[in-house]
């Protein structure tokens, strides 16, 4: 049997400028930077804070220094190159719309700090490192001994001494210890308060004079929480989609784009990521990951199958539907308003089942053809679509 196939959660990743502007709203040390769309731009900012400065690409990806995105300009003439070189640049497929000017640090030491949280204990993880600048992943590999970890209970939360504690234990220098603990405690308070998944600073810094800062910045908030942060909504235009995410967003639709030719469409992330797993069982491989959702209407159903339907790389399309809030009869009206509103390029094979799905079924008998067939179960439905997008493709 094929492993599970993993369906990454449509967080929200923030760009370096959006993470550090997240982090300053609690009180974390950020260097001075702002944001520049233009070679123009960038100079006038550089000038405002005074040379030297760092010119950074704003992309949702690690990686920028070696790929050329990270530029130190001492005057001018150095700014303005350095920001025409970044600007439009692929970094592992991203391309770089615009640039962090910031203020340049002269660094005396870099560590790494990071929450995130661990599901296996059911606790906050604290990762703290005196070898920060590069990936945590290398270190952990090359040097595990330099890696702290601290695992906070969500009900007690992070305490000074806790924090003291892991900076001792992380070797970090005891001469900036208390201002190491007064970030640690903010950055915690920020991944917790903020509703975070994930926050990191790689490196957090030690300047000469014995000040600690921000660097630079990762932040994954948890989508789930927007009701709670409607600011977050500005981060929402940033987030890299490609064009069928991009369209499913536009319909309240969760979705994730793969690599396959069946096209899924299920109610409930559980049963649609079952559903993967049942057409890669079945010999066959997802084009995507669609929930539509325990309460969809008609009109969620038609959606999901237009954005499905404009996918070229789908040959075939699996709805595996198992009624309980939504009734079998409205999803039976959706796939019959797609069909009339859709010229669909791919065969559906529907499995019906659950509330009302008796009714379900009867409603679309007639129209019922080689381009859309009812599955008597589950792993029928992904065999015959598996079938009919071509076994392997």
């Amino acid at each position: 049997m094929p492993p599970h196939t993993r369906i990454e959660s449509r967080s929200v990743d923030l760009l370096e400028h959006q993470g550090k502007e997240f982090f300053a709203r609690y009180g974390l040390p950020v260097s001075p930077g702002f944001v520049a769309l233009a070679p123009s731009e960038a100079r006038e900012i550089a000038e405002r804070l005074g040379y030297p400065v760092v010119v950074k690409a704003q992309v949702h990806i690690g990686g920028r220094g070696k790929a050329g995105g990270i530029k130190l300009a001492r005057d001018e003439p150095e700014v303005v190159t350095a920001t025409e070189s970044i600007l439009g640049m692929d970094i592992g497929g991203h391309t770089v719309g615009c640039v962090l000017i910031e203020e340049a640090a002269q660094i005396a030491a870099e560590y790494y700090a990071s929450f995130t949280l661990d599901r296996s204990a059911r606790r906050y993880l604290g990762i703290l490192s005196a070898r920060g600048g590069v990936e945590i992943e290398a270190v952990a590999e090359s040097d595990p001994d330099s890696i702290a970890k601290v695992w906070v209970d969500p009900v007690e939360g992070l305490s000074e001494a806790d924090a003291r504690g892991w900076v001792a234990a992380a070797r970090l220098d005891e001469m900036a210890a208390d201002e190491l603990v007064e970030v640690l405690l903010k950055l915690y308070l920020a991944f917790v308060e903020g509703d975070a998944d994930l926050v990191e600073i790689n490196p957090l810094i030690l300047t000469p004079d014995g000040r600690v800062r921000v660097l630079d910045a990762k932040v994954t908030l948890d989508a789930n929480s927007r009701f709670r942060h409607p600011e977050y909504e500005e981060y929402d235009a940033t987030q890299p989609r490609d064009e069928r995410e991009s369209a499913a967003h536009t319909r309240g639709l969760q979705y994730v784009g793969l690599d396959g030719a069946v096209g899924v469409i299920a109610n409930g992330a559980g049963l649609a990521m079952s559903t993967v797993d049942v057409v890669a069982q079945a010999g066959g491989s997802a084009a995507n990951f669609l929930d539509i959702g325990g309460g969809a209407d008609a009109d969620t159903m038609a959606g999901a199958l237009e954005v499905i339907n404009n996918d070229p790389a789908v040959r075939a399309i699996f709805i595996n539907i198992f009624g309980g809030i939504v009734k079998g009869e409205v999803v039976v009206e959706g796939i019959l308003e797609a069909l009339d509103r859709v010229a669909m390029r791919s065969p559906i094979v529907l499995r019906l089942d659950g509330t009302n799905a008796e009714q379900g079924r009867a409603m679309i008998a007639p129209r019922l053809s080689e381009m859309l067939m009812l599955a008597d179960s589950m792993p029928a439905g992904a065999a015959k679509a598996v079938e009919l997008a071509g076994a392997g493709l």
